[in-house]
Order: structure tokens, then sequence, then C-alpha cells
């Protein structure tokens, strides 16, 4: 099994940029593909970001030619750099991972989530 743990939230000014990063650990064989969700409240969770154990990324069109995902696979560590953040941006941002337990079996997993608001 594995776990995710996002860190790097915060508040920010519009314009400003904030890098969040996910570690996971556990009892982790690979990691397949990594990503970042975002949710705000009466909304469904929405994709941000993915990319694959590779390095091919996919973004939602909200945050392209702005935001950057990046991962170590050695660390078993996903980024999201965002630049020029708007306040739309604010949010729950959570990471995901699609990881193969060292005993067997391939599962989804979610981290707690990590609050980012852009407020002036």
């Amino acid at each position: 099994q594995g776990q995710l743990v996002e860190f790097g939230g915060g508040l920010v000014q519009p314009g400003g940029s904030l890098r969040l990063s996910c570690a996971a650990s556990g009892n982790i064989f690979r990691i397949n593909t990594m990503g970042w969700y975002r949710q705000v409240p009466g909304k469904e969770r929405e994709l941000v970001a993915t990319i694959t154990s590779g390095g091919v990324t996919n973004y939602a069109n909200s945050g392209k030619a702005r935001f950057t995902i990046s991962r170590d696979n050695v660390q078993n560590m996903v980024y999201l750099q965002m630049n020029n953040l708007k306040p739309e941006d604010t949010a729950v941002y959570y990471c995901k991972a699609s990881i193969w337990a060292a005993g067997g079996g391939l599962r989804d997993h979610w981290g707690q989530g990590t609050q980012v608001t852009v407020s002036s």
C-alpha cells in the first residue's frame, strides 16, 4: 500500500507563484501515472495535470502555459509549479498516484489535499 502527502499550498496574490509537492511512501513497487486535481466547494474534483512514469504530461486547458507538472521517479515525488496564479485557481489541490504495491496489486491513491488561495 502507499500513502500520499501534499505540501506547499498557501495564500498567494494574483500573478504570484506556488510550487506544490507530493511524496509517495509505503510498500511501493512502482508508480504509474501521477497527477494533480483540484476541487472547490459545491463542484466536482477536476483534473489539473498528469504525468506518466515516462514523463508524458497532460494538462487541463485552465492550466496550460501557466502550470508545469514534473516528477522524481527515484524519490517517488510529483510536483506542480503554478505561475501567474488567478483567483479562480483557488481550490483544494489533491495528489493522485496509481501505485503497484510490492506485494502485488495496482490501486489509485489520493492525498489529503492542500489549500491554495489566490487573493489580494
